[in-house]
């Protein structure tokens, strides 16, 4: 599938039910843990219902209303640096809508937004086995970090 007719712009809210959809299938993508079952609420509080907004959602829109990918992000801040950046959280294609441009396109869109808020830099995390995904972030010229991530969930 070409990326001909796809529209990549900022979320709404009624995108939020294809957008869990796509957040399910990411995380069993990465072979992790599926969205919470309030995903999309979840989603809407972070993204519509703060001032200012505590992420940034994107996606590509077919012509026929189906989403083929989405990304999110959002600002942080790098203590060694002593500046803000741009955390891209996610950045997600659908398998058949690879290969066409349509990341290139997102991430260029999170760029977008990095400018927009007066961001110089984009971090983000990948699995060390999405060789893919390593690929595509190489050809845009990013500069692997290596660490190992951790999460640790508190108890309520």
């Amino acid at each position: 599938m070409s990326g001909d007719g796809v529209e990549v712009r900022a979320g709404v809210r009624e995108d939020l039910p294809r957008v869990a959809e796509l957040a399910a299938e990411h995380a069993a993508y990465e072979r992790a843990d599926p969205p919470a079952g309030d995903f999309a609420e979840r989603l809407a509080e972070a993204l519509f219902d703060r001032s200012p907004p505590w992420v940034s959602l994107l996606v590509a829109a077919l012509p026929d209303g189906r989403l083929a990918g989405y990304a999110t992000c959002a600002p942080e801040f790098a203590t060694w640096q002593g500046r803000r950046y741009l955390h891209m959280d996610c950045l997600y294609l659908r398998a058949e809508h690879r290969g066409h441009g349509l990341g290139r396109r997102l991430f260029d869109a999170v760029a977008a937004e990095a400018g927009a808020l007066g961001l110089t830099e984009i971090q983000w995390n990948t699995p060390l086995w999405n060789a893919d995904a390593m690929r595509f972030y190489d050809r845009l010229g990013a500069v692997r970090r290596d660490k190992a991530r951790y999460g640790l969930r508190l108890p309520r």
